[in-house]
């Protein structure tokens, strides 16, 4: 069997997606009946029932199922394999590090002054979403946090343990207090914790806010609507209106940078070695 085109790919999953020729069609920018040819030839090619059509409409087989899992596993690797291609036809480029906003703050600080402004540019994210941009090409290496962050598949180093804190209104009778245990602060009636994406991007069940960004947690903490436990370093987004107390039974959070297995880059390997110089040199 000839190989798959990504041509046939993005077709094919814009159909699943829509489970619509038309609206998929509209998508592509292409007319219905080609679209319509070309996923039957397709399944033609592949042997196997991908979509089943009726008058309520389309709907995925058990093998349409895979492969649009496949297909947009594929494709993203395309995508980041064009992104790293490109960027390295330009050796005089600045490295591209991803790390979540506000956090390891003086660490970044740090690395910067060591190789210098020009050398990197900083990509700043929100939770969860670094592992994601150094997996699809975006960046060179990332800023991650063990274990909150997922880390499959990288190469990384350690660069930093530390406690953590919770991050607590001014004016809340635990913001008074000099430390904290995780039983005291998960389970405050009137200040239900923040609850984070999971790696897979779900949330486990609770009282409290769904938080998706940076700015959104600041400002709820502030109204005296939630708090969080954060790794120490992080507090550098920290307001006016909060207070950072220790979290003495929290589990420690390492810090690592991270980069692809498959870098043959001399400039990604001599930011790795700036990053383990700062560890070494405390």
């Amino acid at each position: 069997m000839d190989d798959l085109e990504t041509r046939e790919l993005r077709y094919f999953v814009a159909v699943a997606e829509e489970l619509h020729f038309g609206r998929a069609a509209e998508r592509l920018g292409i007319a219905q009946p080609p679209l319509s040819r070309a996923i039957r030839q397709l399944e033609h090619r592949l042997g196997v029932e991908l979509l089943t059509r009726n008058r309520r409409g389309v709907s995925l087989t058990d093998a349409g199922d895979v492969l649009l899992v496949e297909a947009r596993a594929a494709l993203d690797a395309v995508a980041a394999a064009v992104r790293r291609t490109r960027r390295a036809a330009d050796p005089q480029r600045p490295l591209i590090l991803v790390t979540k906003s506000g956090a390891s703050h003086d660490l970044l600080k740090r690395l910067l002054d060591l190789v210098g402004q020009d050398c990197i540019e900083i990509l700043l994210c929100e939770v969860s979403e670094q592992a994601g941009l150094l997996r699809d090409g975006s960046a060179d290496v990332a800023i991650l946090h063990r274990p909150y962050d997922d880390l499959a598949g990288f190469d990384t180093e350690e660069l930093h343990t530390e406690g953590q804190v919770a991050i607590l209104p001014a004016k809340h009778p635990l913001a008074a207090r000099e430390k904290l245990t995780l039983a005291e602060v998960s389970n405050v009636p009137d200040l239900p914790i923040a609850r984070w994406p999971e790696l897979d991007g779900t949330y486990l069940d609770g009282p409290g806010p769904e938080v998706h960004t940076q700015s959104q947690l600041a400002q709820l903490v502030a109204l005296g609507k939630t708090l969080l436990v954060i790794p120490a370093s992080s507090r550098a987004w920290q307001w006016p209106d909060h207070v950072a107390v220790p979290v003495i039974d929290a589990p420690d959070v390492t810090t690592v940078i991270a980069w692809r297995p498959s870098s043959r880059s001399q400039a990604v390997a001599s930011l790795i070695r700036s990053a383990t110089a700062l560890r070494e040199a405390g």
